[in-house]
């Protein structure tokens, strides 16, 4: 989503890295380049001024003219700034008092509404809570049928009367959730093409009907200043406590993500970053400074580390490399622990020296991955286990199995001897130094 700033923004640190001094004249040439990367991002252009003007309140004082380290300290103020523009800290759902607790999602047809509602849900799950999905846009075609089969992926119960107005099937979702034990229902509401009165009226009764917890705004980050526009539209008529951002894995310049909190100074708690129901995160306003910096986001990257591996086989894996029996079946458990991490771009874009800069030309053809995968799960089990077996013929046979060819087959064959004679090496390691180097394994 933010390629294009983070890539402006490096581009100019990298320059003022090569002087001693700054002098007031080149702190304001600095600002101007800030600002036009703010506005070509598609940041609003009063959230532009004010950041600008908080930067170089700062930029212009003792912390920087008179620094040994001009840029380092610029940098350090641009972070700082760019984390109280996106909101200072993580804010999550506020779901104290007795339960069950309705959080409403609200917004535009064409937001993410309703797999946003899916991967909340499916979210909450993963924390323990027990919630129950509320079908209660009746107007978009499929929509009913498109939250059930979400909520079928997420393991979630789907509630939905026919024939019911929306607020009648609110409050029906909550006797239901009351007397079965639900805690937490996530409602899909209606939205349309444009803000107009009937939407707003019938959010307003099922607000009044139903008083929630949470109402939670659903954007489209890719929208540019339209999503500002409407956030403060139903910011005005409705009324909502905090904003999902959907679609931050696309290619958009980035700039409603910046603008929005500043604009309505409802906080960003949630973000959409994929297409899977896993793809959906808490927003850490100084993670997500870090990532448009190019400092990489370590925490999120362990975080998801933690969540895709299993503890169990993180255990045999470490006795396996201290044995050195890695095989092709520990291979492809790997590969399919690294695809649940997300896509090798969100997994390297949150590395510390992996800025956009370096993505930008980088080609990670994710289909490798599956043909990876393919061409072993075509392998016999003795196969897998002892790879010196394969010979010619069942190359072939393999290729044929896994829709690849006899060069894929051994492509990866070869792949895999290099990665042995690096198992050996971590094998002579001490438990310590590897500790180190497999912090998420031991």
């Amino acid at each position: 989503m933010f390629e294009s700033l983070s890539e402006r923004l490096q581009d100019i640190f990298r320059r003022l890295k090569g002087h001693g001094r700054l002098s007031e004249k080149q702190v304001d040439q600095v600002m101007r380049e800030i600002r036009l990367a703010l506005l070509e991002a598609d940041v609003n252009f009063r959230v532009v001024k004010d950041f600008v003007n908080r930067i170089r309140e700062r930029a212009v004082g003792q912390e920087v003219l008179k620094s040994l380290t001009p840029a380092q300290q610029v940098i350090k103020i641009v972070h700082d700034e760019l984390v109280a523009l996106l909101g200072e800290s993580k804010q999550g759902l506020e779901l104290s008092g007795r339960p069950p607790h309705v959080v409403m999602l609200v917004g535009l047809q064409g937001s993410g509404k309703t797999t946003t509602a899916a991967k909340l849900a499916h979210h909450l799950r993963r924390q323990g809570r027990h919630p129950l999905l509320v079908a209660a846009d009746i107007y978009r075609p499929a929509a009913v049928d498109q939250l059930f089969k979400l909520g079928e992926q997420a393991g979630v119960e789907v509630f939905f009367l026919g024939g019911a107005a929306p607020e009648d099937m609110v409050v029906e979702a909550v006797k239901k959730a009351e007397k079965e034990g639900f805690d937490v229902l996530v409602v899909d509401t209606a939205g349309r093409l444009h803000v107009d009165d009937e939407m707003m009226e019938e959010l307003v009764r099922v607000m009044r009907r139903t008083p929630p917890a949470e109402t939670l705004l659903v954007v489209d980050a890719m929208t540019g200043q339209d999503a500002v526009t409407v956030a403060q539209t139903f910011q005005k008529k409705v009324g909502f406590d905090g904003i999902v951002l959907t679609k931050l894995d696309g290619d958009a310049r980035g700039g409603a993500a910046l603008s929005i909190r500043a604009v309505t100074g409802k906080p960003v708690k949630f973000a959409s970053v994929g297409e899977k129901l896993g793809d959906f995160e808490p927003f850490y306003p100084d993670r997500m400074a870090s990532r448009i910096l190019g400092m990489g986001d370590v925490l999120t990257l362990i975080e998801k580390a933690q969540a895709a591996y299993d503890e169990e086989k993180a255990r045999e894996l470490e006795r396996k490399l201290r044995r050195q029996e890695f095989t092709l079946e520990d291979f492809l458990d790997q590969l399919r622990q690294l695809r649940k991490m997300g896509t090798l771009e969100q997994i390297l874009s949150m590395i510390p020296g992996f800025p956009a800069s370096k993505l930008k030309g980088l080609k990670l053809d994710e289909s490798q991955l599956k043909k990876a995968e393919a061409i072993i799960q075509s392998m016999t089990p003795e196969e897998r286990r002892k790879p010196q077996i394969i010979g010619a013929s069942r190359k072939q046979r393999i290729a044929r199995g896994s829709g690849t060819t006899t060069q894929d087959v051994n492509r990866l064959l070869q792949q895999f001897q290099q990665m042995q004679k690096l198992v050996k090496q971590f094998g002579k390691m001490s438990p310590r130094k590897m500790g180190q180097i497999f912090p998420f394994q031991l």
